[in-house]
């Protein structure tokens, strides 16, 4: 009987201790943005108004979560409505065929306190390509208004429009073919 009860105890502790945490984003304190540069000699700044994040973790550092995040592309803003008129258009997100960016994290690794490298697949325009970010995790404190556990992160990189075929149209002194991307997000613990 005594063996049966260490056995039971050592299964929920190990049950208790792997169990996965998922946090959500709080829209409200989170934005996604990315910067193309254009005519080489200036950088064109853009956000994504409308998306949805998540990070499932039983480490309380962060070092094994699992990142994943949409984005509804016809929410993209440029602060002019040409320019993100033209961004929806087949030319580039194809917002009627191609509604979603996404990216699924595969696997994270330590770089350094607090800071990650995070792998995984990238769809973009209906083409998906592994993709590497860096991921801060800048810690956890008590929201006092919701007195839930929120977590802050800045994910920052740099894809290839070309490893997309997006924007194919346009050369690379039109526009850069790098994009960075960075997002900011605080994520509020799931209760």
């Amino acid at each position: 009987m005594k063996k049966v009860f260490i056995l039971l105890a050592s299964a929920f502790l190990y049950t208790a201790a792997s169990a996965q945490t998922t946090w959500t984003v709080d829209k409200a304190h989170s934005n996604v943005k990315f910067t193309v540069t254009h005519l080489l000699v200036n950088d064109v700044d853009g956000t994504f108004k409308t998306y949805d994040a998540s990070i499932v973790a039983a480490k309380p550092d962060f070092s094994d979560a699992k990142v994943s995040f949409t984005v509804q592309t016809a929410s993209v803003s440029t602060d002019n409505d040409q320019r993100d008129g033209h961004l929806k258009s087949p030319d580039f997100f194809d917002v009627a065929n191609k509604p979603t960016l996404t990216f699924t994290s595969t696997g994270i690794s330590k770089t350094s306190d607090k800071h990650y490298k995070v792998t995984g697949n990238l769809t973009l325009a209906g083409v998906t390509k592994p993709a590497t970010f860096d991921l801060w995790y800048r810690g956890t404190i008590q929201n006092p208004m919701s007195k839930a556990d929120d977590a802050g992160f800045q994910l920052t990189g740099t894809i290839k429009r070309s490893d997309f075929n997006f924007g194919s149209k346009f050369g690379s002194a039109m526009l850069s073919d790098e994009v960075t991307i960075k997002a900011n997000g605080e994520f509020a613990k799931a209760k």
